[in-house]
């Protein structure tokens, strides 16, 4: 019986905190972190104004959590494209073309891309230095752990592993975010041709 109504708890609990989340997350894109209220977010939710802050403390952290929570749906775009063509390949420039193109096409499809970018871009002044720093390193992990195996297998020249994914970010799916007109409104070829100029110059710094 008890099992039964811990059990009921933690899904009332994990279900009100999504909603807390969704809340927060859409007054903090259409109105702003400083306009948006606790009140609101609890109002929007269908929750306490207590509850809000039982779960999270205050307006500040529940932006930290908005964020971490969106960046989560970015992260498992970069594992699934690491694991869809960086895992096993016969081509190392064609594995990296092709997992560039698929993350720009899932970032493109994705509602939480956009609100992550917005989300940091619009309250980078309510989001600590060391946690936008987190968020980064977190985004890289993958990359980095992969090129560091690359150099070990003689694939790459990579002495820093951190700054080679820098570079090769920068060099690809970064620079398609960074163009004048929207990624999603690039045509096929464009982005294609981004994409395969800068793993070629990547390999030309980085490749052996």
């Amino acid at each position: 019986m008890d099992n039964t109504v811990n059990k009921k708890i933690r899904k009332g609990s994990l279900d009100k905190r999504a909603k807390i989340i969704a809340a927060a997350r859409d007054l903090f894109l259409s109105d702003g972190f400083d306009r948006s209220s606790v009140d609101a977010v609890a109002a929007k939710a269908g929750v306490s104004k207590r509850t809000v802050y039982d779960y999270y403390g205050d307006k500040q952290n529940l932006l930290l959590a908005v964020v971490e929570e969106t960046s989560e749906a970015v992260l498992d775009m970069i594992k699934q494209g690491i694991s869809d063509y960086l895992l096993e390949f016969e081509d190392l420039e064609k594995a990296l073309i092709l997992f560039c193109e698929q993350f720009v096409a899932s970032a493109n499809g994705s509602s939480d891309y956009s609100a992550l970018m917005r989300l940091v871009t619009m309250e980078a002044a309510n989001l600590p230095g060391s946690f936008l720093e987190k968020l980064d390193n977190a985004t890289e992990e993958g990359i980095i752990r992969r090129f560091t195996e690359f150099g070990q297998a003689g694939l790459l020249a990579v002495p820093d592993p951190v700054m080679a994914t820098k570079h090769f970010a920068a060099l690809t799916f970064l620079l398609v975010f960074d163009q004048p007109i929207k990624a999603s409104d690039l045509e096929e070829e464009q982005t294609k041709r981004i994409i395969t100029e800068g793993v070629r110059v990547f390999l030309c710094a980085y490749g052996k």
